[in-house]
């Protein structure tokens, strides 16, 4: 499927308009309601197959991020073989009291998958704690960049972002 008719569906599915808070503490008139188009079984398979070319080569773990993430990164994995890692906002304080549940990514090549990047703060917090704990980040990948460019938080942090989609595909008459 071309990016341009998934922008529409995505847009068609998921886009709102009022006023809303971001996590990043913008306000903005349009949001991407995300759980709109990862609760679509058919759209959200049509999305990570759509996603598959911009896994960086050499990705040995896809790590998605609580809680947008795991859907895609989870559908994401099933259409590339690769393993998947849960990385939740904090590791728990009781069980096996960790960051990333699934895959190991001590020591290995992970990506990052979030589902929509306004800042990407989080997705800067949550590289710097992998890194921490052994593995090598070097890439984001997105469902939407609210942006047309990466978000200066993740080229400071050394990030490469891959989005599949931008606000140019998001348009209702793309």
């Amino acid at each position: 499927m071309e990016l341009a008719e998934l922008g529409r569906r995505v847009h068609a599915t998921a886009h709102l308009t009022g006023e809303f808070v971001l996590r990043s503490g913008h306000t903005a008139t349009e949001y991407f309601d995300k759980y709109r188009f990862e609760a679509d079984p058919v759209l959200l398979d049509e999305i990570a197959a759509a996603m598959v070319p911009f896994v960086p080569a050499g990705t040995e773990v896809l790590a998605g991020l609580e809680m947008g993430g795991i859907p895609v990164v989870t559908a994401l994995g099933r259409h590339t073989g690769l393993p998947c890692a849960f990385v939740r906002k904090e590791a728990k304080t009781y069980g096996t009291c960790r960051l990333a549940e699934g895959a190991e990514t001590n020591g290995r090549r992970v990506t990052i998958v979030e589902d929509v990047v306004t800042t990407g703060g989080q997705i800067v917090l949550s590289t710097n704690e992998l890194r921490t704990l052994g593995a090598t980040v070097t890439d984001a990948l997105c469902v939407i960049n609210r942006n047309a460019t990466t978000p200066e938080p993740l080229t400071g942090a050394g990030l490469t972002l891959h989005a599949l989609l931008t606000p140019e595909h998001l348009q209702p008459d793309n």
